[in-house]
C-alpha cells in the first residue's frame, strides 16, 4: 500500500501540473487531528476546475492515480439521483487498498463550497490566492452540545413513541418492520442520549465520532454490552430482549440528563413500559 506522503504528493502534483485545477483541499478525517490514524482512513480531495466537461468526457485521466479495484460515480446513476448539483465525484478503490473521493466542484463555486463546510478542511493548492483567510481544520461541528429542555423532551418523546412501533411489529410477527424502526430511530434516539450524558459528565469539547464510534470508551463495560446486545435482532426472542433493554438504558442515561441539567422527566415512561409488557406477555411465545 503507498504510504499517506506518496497519495499527498501524488494528488497535489497532479492538480499543481493541471492548469484546469486552480484549488486542491483536502476534508474528512484526514485533516482531523482527533482521529487516530489508520490505513482506511479515504483521501477526500476536491478539485475545483475550471472545465468541468473535458473531466467528464472519459476517466482515462483518473488512471494516473492507480491502479483500480472499483469505481462509482455517484452523480452519474440512475437508480440513486445525484445530489451534488453541479459538483462530480469518483469514489475510487484502489487495487494496492487506498480508497480516494475525488469531488469536481467548478471554481465559480468556491464560496458555496466553504459557505457549506462542515470546518475540516484544509487547503492543499490555492493557484490564484483565491481563499484571503486562513484555513484551519476543526470538527467543532460534531463536538457534543448541550440540548436545550425541548431538545430533551423532544428525544424522550421521539424513543418513547418510535418503541411503540416495534412493539406493534413483534406483535404482528412482521420483525423486519420492527427491526427498521428499532435501528433507524428509536436505537439513535438512545444513542443520543448517552452522548448527552457523556457531555454533561465530561463536557462539550469533544466528538464521539462519526456514528457514535468512539463511545465505547466513556461508557461502563456493563453498559458497552448492553447496547452492543440489542444489535443481537434474528429472532423475537431476541428483539423482544433488545427493545427492553433499550428502554432500560434510555431510562437510565436520560434520568441522569434530566437531573443534571434540572429538566423534568416524562411520564410516559412507565405508561408505554407498561404497555409493551403487557403487549410482550400476550405475545412472548414467538420465536
Amino acid at each position: 500500500m503507498r504510504s499517506e506522503i506518496e497519495m499527498m504528493n501524488m494528488l497535489v502534483d497532479f492538480a499543481r501540473k493541471d492548469d484546469r485545477i486552480r484549488l486542491a483541499t483536502l476534508e474528512g478525517s484526514r485533516t482531523n487531528k482527533n482521529i487516530p490514524r489508520d490505513s482506511f482512513q479515504d483521501y477526500d480531495i476536491s478539485y475545483f476546475v475550471t472545465d468541468m466537461d473535458s473531466f467528464k468526457e472519459n476517466d482515462q485521466w483518473l488512471d494516473v492515480f492507480g491502479e483500480r479495484l472499483m469505481m462509482q460515480k455517484p452523480e452519474d446513476m440512475e437508480l440513486f439521483p445525484p445530489e451534488l448539483g453541479n459538483w462530480f465525484s469518483y469514489l475510487i478503490l484502489f487495487k494496492d487498498g487506498n480508497k480516494l473521493d475525488l469531488t469536481l466542484i467548478p471554481i465559480n463555486e468556491v464560496n458555496e463550497y466553504f459557505s457549506n463546510s462542515d470546518g475540516l478542511v484544509e487547503v492543499l493548492l490555492d493557484k490564484d490566492s483565491l481563499i484571503k483567510n486562513r484555513v484551519i481544520a476543526s470538527d467543532r461541528q460534531y463536538w457534543i452540545k448541550r440540548p436545550t429542555a425541548r431538545e430533551f423532551d423532544d428525544c424522550c418523546n421521539e424513543f418513547w413513541m418510535v418503541s411503540t412501533y416495534v412493539v406493534k411489529g413483534l406483535a404482528r410477527e412482521e420483525i423486519l418492520f420492527a427491526i427498521d424502526h428499532l435501528n433507524e430511530i428509536a436505537r439513535p434516539n438512545l444513542l443520543r442520549m448517552m452522548t448527552w450524558q457523556i457531555g454533561l459528565k465530561h463536557g462539550y469539547s469533544f466528538s464521539v465520532g462519526e456514528n457514535y464510534k468512539f463511545i465505547k470508551q466513556y461508557l461502563s463495560t456493563e453498559d458497552w454490552e448492553a447496547l452492543l446486545s440489542t444489535y443481537s435482532e434474528s429472532s423475537y426472542t431476541k428483539m423482544w430482549e433488545a427493545l427492553f433493554t433499550c428502554y432500560k438504558l434510555f431510562r437510565k442515561y436520560s434520568k441522569s440528563v434530566a437531573e443534571g441539567l434540572g429538566y423534568q422527566y416524562p411520564e410516559y415512561d412507565s405508561a408505554i413500559t407498561e404497555y409493551t409488557q403487557n403487549i410482550y406477555n400476550s405475545h412472548s411465545n414467538k420465536s
